[in-house]
């Protein structure tokens, strides 16, 4: 069977961070499961190298912009292939043949009808790339999605018919409810189309680094739109429009994407395909963001997490297994130092590390390291049991992009490990002259070791390999078929001593992020004595904005408060604690829209932050939220 697993094409307008390799932690983590299994697997990553901000950015270094783009792309494959990335292909948008697969598209879907010319006038936004129209602007000015200044430009355009598009694709959601992974992100998506879709400008004249329109069309001012030349990387890489050679793999099994380019990959992106009569991918995996120490990164704040330094400093794999294990696919993560150290101390270096020496030391003492399965199932069938249960249990995780839970599951094999020995006390069986149930015992936590690093292997695939060598023998789709499916069990083996895989460590190991200065205190200002009226501009100085609840929870140990994460058209979601929780339930919430207070200042309500508030009015009846009688954009002004 055929699996195509892709990342987002990372822009080349600043070095990798965090949150880029956790991206790419997870689907190669997916990608080696596949190949594990036997799949025929690519796995495509690569740089998204066109459009006006990397021309900027080219003319601010006074580089040359090709130049730019090569130094900055080079720095993702290089760190990629550091942390040990096993993609297929490493895609670049300057790639000569991904360029000609883009002008085929462009030459498909224009043939098609789908694409036209007219002029289009309205709020452009450098940093997104992206058209606004006036009714979606923050405070008639800023861009919805990060908030930047806009500028206003009249040019004239190609554009792409997305507005017929409009109820295929909400057909399409209706039957495929697992499009995009986890399912609860698709009501934003739904809510977006369902508000009405505009035609999509996908050509630009002010800048002239990108993809050319194809030769037939005479159109030599126009550069393609920087999105519809970077979502056509994924089958340009297959060989689109040009040898084909790899579109068997189309469509892709997983495209992973974070939760800020949901949009363009759960709509433009379909449409796109629709457009060209091929088949949409299987599933759209959305991922959360990473913030340090409880707050969000940035260079001014001096706490952006490079993830080389934190892979050089802690062992890639640490830093790998710890992202993966941290937070549910789908959340937000946090990375802390003290969180890694956990991590690492308790379960690599306690579970995992600890149950190797176990077994290396106990086989040496006992046997001369010579391990021999001939009695485990007479003695302990009752264990094998439970192994094989955990075992089975693991594929539906993974299927499902509930990697962190994989990872908890896939953990209590060690804990089954770990406690066998404490149980049965080979060492007791040793001075009773029970050789040969010491042995098995032995012998049988071997084999769950064993299985456990062919299951480990797709997210720790250097140390699983350490240990399988520890172990004599191999692991691939051979021995995952033998020991896996087959359920046998290691033959006759000699072990080998290794060095302690995870030394405990006991104090960070980089510096921590810098404090924040506090805000000073202003609680002495002078009061102002009023009748209670405000004047208009009083008024203005609070922001209302129209919010989607993107996630919902119940917060332990109180009765009234929910925490939600707020989609208000920013960089990253807002946390507001509300309490509702006698009102709404959880279901109730999720894709739902209401009316926010966003410019409170942060305050924390049971430890938690809450970063806004909603508007709602209660009476004799009840509390009910304010929400917009229609479904708007996030981020939407109220006022």
């Amino acid at each position: 069977m055929n699996k195509y697993i892709t990342t987002p094409i990372y822009y080349v307008n600043g070095e990798a961070h965090i949150g880029h390799a956790y991206t790419t932690f997870i689907a190669d983590t997916v990608a080696r499961y596949e190949r594990l299994k036997g799949n025929k697997t690519y796995f495509l990553t690569g740089t998204d190298e066109h459009g006006q901000k990397i021309e900027e950015s080219a003319k601010k270094n006074s580089k040359p912009i090709q130049e730019f783009a090569d130094e900055i792309s080079a720095t993702f494959k290089n760190l990629w292939d550091e942390l040990n990335i096993s993609y297929s292909k490493f895609i670049r948008t300057t790639d000569e043949d991904h360029m000609v697969g883009v002008k085929k598209a462009f030459e498909v879907m224009y043939n098609k009808g789908d694409i036209y010319k007219d002029f289009y006038e309205g709020h452009y936004c450098v940093s997104c790339e992206t058209f606004f129209p006036e009714t979606q602007l923050i405070d008639g000015e800023f861009c919805p999605d990060c908030g930047r200044t806009t500028n206003v430009v009249k040019e004239e355009s190609y554009f792409f018919r997305l507005s017929n598009y409009e109820d295929k694709l909400l057909k399409y959601y209706e039957d495929n409810p697992d499009f995009v992974l986890p399912c609860s992100r698709i009501n934003e998506v739904k809510n977006f189309v369902k508000s009405g879709l505009r035609d999509l400008s996908v050509t630009r004249t002010s800048f002239t680094w990108g993809v050319k329109l194809p030769d037939f069309m005479g159109d030599d001012k126009h550069v393609m739109y920087v999105w519809l030349d970077a979502l056509m990387n994924y089958i340009t890489a297959l060989g689109y429009g040009k040898d084909e050679e790899n579109m068997e793999f189309w469509p892709a099994s997983t495209q992973f994407v974070g939760k800020d380019i949901l949009r363009f990959h759960a709509i433009y992106w379909p449409a796109f395909l629709m457009s060209l009569d091929l088949p949409l991918p299987k599933h759209i995996g959305v991922h959360g963001w990473w913030t340090r120490d409880g707050e969000k990164m940035s260079k001014s704040k001096g706490n952006v997490v490079a993830p080389k330094d934190v892979a050089d400093t802690y062992g890639a794999e640490n830093l790998r297994y710890f992202m993966l294990r941290e937070v549910p696919f789908g959340q937000d993560g946090d990375f802390s130092q003290r969180a890694l150290i956990d991590r690492i101390n308790s379960e690599l270096s306690n579970d995992l590390g600890n149950l190797l020496n176990r077994i290396i030391g106990m086989s040496g003492k006992y046997s001369d390291f010579l391990i021999d399965s001939i009695d485990v199932q007479k003695y302990h069938s009752k264990e094998i049991e439970s192994m094989n249960k955990i075992i089975d249990s693991l594929d539906g995780f993974m299927q499902n992009l509930q990697i962190h839970r994989y990872l908890e599951e896939l953990w209590k094999l060690f804990s089954l490990g770990n406690g066998v020995i404490q149980e049965f006390e080979p060492w007791v069986k040793m001075k009773e002259d029970k050789k040969d149930e010491a042995l098995a015992t032995v012998a049988l936590v071997a084999n769950i070791l064993a299985k456990a690093a062919i299951m480990l292997s797709p997210a720790m695939p250097k140390t699983t390999a350490i240990i399988a060598d520890t172990l004599n023998f191999e692991i691939n789709n051979e021995s995952y078929i033998e020991l896996i499916c087959n359920k046998k069990l290691l033959k006759l083996f000699n072990i080998k001593k290794t060095e302690p895989l995870f030394p405990r460590i006991d104090e960070p190991l980089m510096p921590e992020a810098p404090l924040q200065e506090p805000n000073k205190d202003e609680s002495n200002k002078e009061k102002k004595e009023d009748d209670g009226l405000i004047e208009i501009g009083q008024f203005f100085e609070t922001s209302l904005k129209v919010g989607t609840i993107i996630e919902a929870e119940i917060v332990p140990k109180s009765s009234k408060l929910l925490k939600l994460q707020v989609d208000l058209g920013e960089d990253k979601l807002r946390q507001v604690v509300a309490g509702i929780r006698k009102s709404y339930s959880v279901e109730d919430l999720i894709g739902t829209q209401a009316c926010v207070v966003a410019n409170l200042k942060p305050a924390k309500l049971m430890g938690m932050l809450s970063e806004g508030m909603l508007l709602a009015a209660k009476d004799d009846e009840g509390l009910s939220l304010i929400r917009p009688e229609r479904p708007k954009k996030a981020g939407t002004p109220i006022g």
